[in-house]
């Protein structure tokens, strides 16, 4: 930051035009003298997770997008389908700051001694608009890392380790012993595996491949079953039958996966049935769709019988619902394993101005599995 510009910072803005077109941009902003209870953050490693990019790209084409502007101050444009723009009604013509969470150094603290006792520790947020240099928040928002985390090892200790957790959290409160996972051998799912073992849970992993298949049993899955592979259905049952699992976590969400789930636990439970029942069994069965990695609608065959659950599960709303102490034990849990089962690994480290690049958003929009961007806004 140069001197000129020492009381502002760049923020990354996601703008959707009622005309039909993304932009995005980056923003000067001041930076808020904090309150008693406020931090300042200068920002220092943001994760580019799948959940960022629906509010940074919104329903827009991306292969129509345009780049333009300077090398400090790029700007991208692309054009969003006109049926598509109903959904982004609630967004139209208004510039939106992007990235949900995020680490870095607290660089100013209000006079609170909650406050001052942070200045100059390294910490973690969950609070939004993270993709900026400079992040103003309360101070019960942030979590301080253990001695000697660096803000790389801390940026992504929210969204992937809670809803990991919160899976699992899910699963015993609502009466579930074993659980699924799909699109199981991303950073999440190599996450929720390691806490599956760790904690003695049963966990059937659906993948997309024979080679995330062994990227897994590498780790010590011991239930993996590719999607792909022409003896699925047979497959997954057999897995669900060992296990007993009833309660499934669906982040692909469009096409037929989430229907052959419950499919599949209604023939594992069937086949220990003491008698016929043209309902189906009476045992519930749950499928929560968490992502939508694939945006087709999602189908259904209806071989499950008639007690079945699909909904949609996300990480804030369960962490209201399990209430504020629930919570921050599960936060603890983070900073306690953030070096072991909660590291996160990232495949290239880029700046404001790199994530504005077209060829960086080609290669984060794919969302491969394996993978992973980080910006640091201080570069």
């Amino acid at each position: 930051m140069s001197e000129d510009n020492k009381g502002t910072g760049l923020q990354l803005r996601s703008l959707v035009k009622s005309g039909g077109e993304l932009e995005l941009s980056l923003a000067r902003v001041e930076i808020p003298t904090p309150k008693d209870d406020q931090i300042v953050v200068r920002i220092e490693a943001s994760p580019i997770n799948p959940s960022d990019l629906g509010l940074l790209l919104g329903a827009a084409d991306m292969s129509t997008a345009k780049a333009s502007g300077t090398a400090e101050s790029p700007v991208v444009t692309a054009n969003i389908p006109p049926a598509l723009m109903r959904a982004m009604a609630g967004r139209l013509d208004d510039s939106m700051p992007v990235g949900n969470e995020g680490a870095g150094v607290v660089v100013a603290a209000g006079s609170s001694p909650e406050a001052q006792a942070l200045m100059g520790k390294t910490v973690a947020i969950l609070g939004g608009a993270m993709y900026a240099q400079y992040r103003c928040v309360r101070v019960a928002d942030a979590l301080p890392l253990p001695e000697g985390t660096t803000p790389m090892e801390g940026a992504s200790c929210f969204v992937n380790p809670l809803t990991a957790l919160g899976m699992v959290e899910t699963m015993r409160r609502e009466g579930h012993t074993a659980l699924v996972h799909t699109a199981a051998a991303s950073n999440l799912g190599q996450m929720l595996n390691k806490i599956c073992i760790a904690d003695g849970v049963n966990l059937v992993n659906i993948v997309r491949s024979a080679e995330q298949a062994e990227l897994l049993r590498g780790i010590g899955a011991k239930y993996v079953v590719d999607s792909t592979a022409p003896t699925f259905m047979d497959d997954l049952t057999k897995a669900l039958a060992e296990t007993g699992a009833t309660i499934a976590f669906d982040a692909i969400g469009g096409g037929k996966l989430a229907g052959q789930i419950l499919t599949c636990m209604e023939a594992a439970i069937n086949q220990t049935a003491k008698e016929y029942s043209r309902y189906g069994s009476s045992v519930h069965k749950q499928v929560y769709i968490y992502g939508g990695l694939d945006i087709r609608p999602t189908e259904f065959g209806r071989g499950f019988g008639m007690f079945w659950g699909v909904g949609g599960w996300l990480l804030t709303p369960f962490l209201i619902k399990i209430g504020a102490e629930a919570a921050q034990k599960l936060r603890l849990r983070v900073a306690s394993e953030l070096k072991t089962t909660f590291a996160s690994h990232y495949t290239k480290v880029i700046s404001l101005q790199e994530t504005l690049s077209l060829d960086a958003i080609s290669a984060y929009n794919r969302r491969a599995t394996g993978e992973k961007y980080l910006i640091n806004p201080s570069l």
